[in-house]
């Protein structure tokens, strides 16, 4: 009967033993979790992107400028003006809708179908860059993943669910003004 208590109460202690070392083990799991963790999240805060700067006109023939957009493969280089109105669009190409340029979200330029403005955009090809610069940010290239013609009541162009991501939206009419020209594109990683 003894050497039953004994079993018994060796049995207990090892079990015991055995699950305080298992316990243990999963703790510094836990420890080791939090470190990987806390390693990640401030090399994702070493790693935030700098962009080239170039200066940006503030203004330009009487109008807030807000960045310029440069189009090498079309030779477009043009002023982006912060106001959006008729009288605007026969300076320079505007800011249409959306988030201020750079910025996570969606930026929509609209510009006439002009030599100086988006004449050219037709010309473009999914896969083509281009770049924005403003003041703040500075100089980021996009690249074209999105190229459409479209009736001008259709506006599904100004929404985009850009969780995270930098995007533009290019906007001209073709040369009848029949349709609109939508060209969208992401900052380039």
């Amino acid at each position: 009967m003894k050497a039953r208590r004994y079993i018994f109460l060796i049995v207990v202690i090892l079990s015991t033993i055995i699950f305080v070392v298992i316990f243990k083990k999963q703790d510094n799991k836990i420890s080791e979790n939090e470190y990987v963790t806390e390693k990640i999240n401030f090399e994702i805060e070493e790693t935030v992107k700098e962009y080239p700067k170039e200066e940006v006109l503030e203004s330009y023939k009487g109008y807030d400028v807000c960045a310029k957009i440069e189009i090498p493969s079309i030779s477009i280089e043009a002023n982006i003006l912060s106001e959006f109105s008729d009288k605007a669009l026969k300076v320079s190409c505007t800011k249409f809708w959306g988030v201020e340029p750079n910025q996570e979200g969606n930026f929509c330029v609209a510009g006439h179908n002009y030599k100086k403005m988006f004449y050219g955009l037709k010309k473009l090809k999914i896969g083509d860059t281009f770049f924005i610069t403003d003041n703040e940010v500075g100089k980021v290239e996009y690249e074209i993943f999105s190229i459409d013609k479209v009736v001008p009541e259709n506006i599904e162009c100004l929404d985009a669910v850009t969780i995270g991501k930098k995007e533009v939206t290019l906007i001209t009419c073709t040369s009848d003004s029949k349709y609109r020209i939508i060209v969208k594109a992401r900052e380039k990683i």
